[in-house]
């Protein structure tokens, strides 16, 4: 049996909606022959740095994952962006708790940047058979989509950790959408084709 851990963020200050929650639990009903004996383990995190803290290493430890493919919300993005690194940075903007982390870098004296252990051309092109629009990144930005980017990195190249660890921004997208408006931008059911095909990439990723 094949784990992955998919993980998504509750709102934070600026975003009331945050869309990566109600797509974490729909990825986690998908029923596709492409995830037969795969275990879909899905959380979301309230945006805090304890509950990044917290949260992933007993995920971790309980579940075993081989992968974790990561969603998060970047509130001007306008498609999908694969993450390629995680940055040695804290934002000085408080979480949804009001904490402020208190220093600018996530390990002091430590790399500038992680790679993210992914298949991030794969992943690319998964996104693109979706027909969703996506391009890689190498800047996850500083809050706590990067913090928790830098941390599974971490695990993923440590002894016992998942195989792969992958991130992915999305873009705001409405939480009602108004019948017969016009499209100019990703909806949910976009999102959650595209993280069908991101699952699909991942197990295949993985089996190779």
């Amino acid at each position: 049996m094949t784990t992955i851990l998919v993980t998504g963020f509750g709102p934070f200050p600026g975003a009331p909606f945050n869309p990566t929650a109600p797509l974490v639990e729909k990825l986690a009903r998908l029923r596709r022959p492409s995830l037969i004996n795969v275990a879909i383990v899905p959380h979301v995190f309230t945006t805090s740095y304890a509950a990044v803290d917290s949260d992933l290493p007993a995920l971790i430890a309980r579940h075993k994952p081989d992968a974790l493919l990561m969603f998060g919300l970047a509130t001007r993005a306008k498609s999908v962006r694969i993450e390629m690194r995680a940055r040695n940075a804290l934002s000085p903007l408080p979480d949804a708790t009001a904490h402020l982390p208190g220093r600018h870098a996530i390990a002091l004296g430590g790399p500038d940047a992680l790679p993210m252990p992914a298949p991030v051309h794969r992943l690319l092109k998964a996104v693109h058979e979706a027909q969703v629009q996506a391009a890689l990144s190498n800047d996850a930005g500083a809050y706590l989509c990067n913090y928790l980017c830098w941390h599974a990195a971490d695990a993923a190249h440590g002894v016992g950790g998942p195989r792969l660890a992958a991130f992915i921004h999305v873009p705001p997208v409405a939480r009602f959408p108004r019948a017969g408006a016009a499209k100019r931008h990703l909806s949910l059911d976009d999102l959650v084709r595209a993280g069908e095909h991101l699952l699909t990439a991942t197990v295949t990723g993985l089996r190779r």
